[in-house]
């Protein structure tokens, strides 16, 4: 396994994200299809440029990150947000990753829902377009206990649809994520390295930084290498005041459970 960072948690420009990722060790970034680095606004000189960046700094593009304020199961725009999806894997193939990071919402509950249609319907169409130019997309779950995705992702039969494995996400659901990791075997393309802990009844479950939380890492990291999962963990920090600090004391965190990489 390899320890790496998701960059904009740094609060950087890309370029000084990408430095700051050097110099704290990673071996890899995931970084947001947006702004300079979305699809339409990098063109073929711009993507051969990042690589060579990433190159000069050592570092792996793990995934690329598509942020959407839709899921995949409301019809309001969704064609255009398919659209955009697939640009970000053409972009995500070129770039050399070939992987995307895609928000799952919680499954739904009747098959029959047009909900459910739309949602199935998408994926079908973005895990064809993924065969057809070798890109995967790794869905970032936690809304629904491992075993019911396993089984919703098996209705598919292709393999293209994987998921992105983030403990916080399990634990503010309130789901053990080591208990919901086995059952994903196979499945795991990606992990976000993010901790959560129970702040009281009142104020229920949230975020902290990477070892702070209520995760057991060591066991979640053993349990990783159980599975042969050879990606990168990349430490992610979503609230706080200290994401930079955060980030950094993560990666140096993860270095007791990882094997090098």
């Amino acid at each position: 396994m390899k320890i790496g960072i998701v960059a904009e948690s740094t609060q950087l420009p890309i370029r000084s994200a990408l430095e700051a990722a050097a110099r704290m060790g990673a071996k890899g970034v995931q970084v947001d299809a947006v702004d300079a680095l979305a699809p339409d606004a990098l063109g073929g000189t711009g993507r051969r440029e990042f690589r060579t960046l990433l190159r000069s700094f050592d570092l792996e593009l793990s995934a690329l990150n598509v942020p959407v304020r839709r899921g995949l199961d409301v019809a309001e725009d969704l064609q255009p947000r398919l659209e955009r999806v697939r640009k970000s894997m053409q972009l995500a193939f070129d770039l050399g990753c070939r992987r995307v990071v895609l928000p799952c919402p919680k499954l739904p509950e009747d098959a029959a829902a047009p909900r459910a249609q739309l949602m199935r319907e998408s994926l079908l169409a973005l895990a064809g377009f993924g065969d057809r130019i070798g890109c995967l997309v790794a869905l970032e779950i936690g809304f629904d206990p491992a075993q019911k995705m396993k089984e919703y992702l098996a209705g598919f039969n292709v393999g293209t649809l994987k998921v992105t494995f983030d403990p916080a996400n399990f634990v503010l659901h309130g789901h053990d994520p080591l208990a919901n990791l086995m059952p994903l075997e196979g499945l795991v393309e990606h992990v976000h390295a993010r901790d959560a802990r129970s702040v009281g009844v009142s104020r229920g479950m949230q975020e902290v930084p990477l070892g702070a939380g209520d995760i057991d890492w060591m066991a979640l990291t053993a349990t990783l290498q159980v599975l042969e999962f050879d990606g990168l963990l990349a430490v992610e920090r979503e609230q706080g005041d200290t994401k930079f600090a955060d980030v950094a004391n993560g990666v140096k965190f993860l270095r007791r459970f990882a094997l090098p990489g």
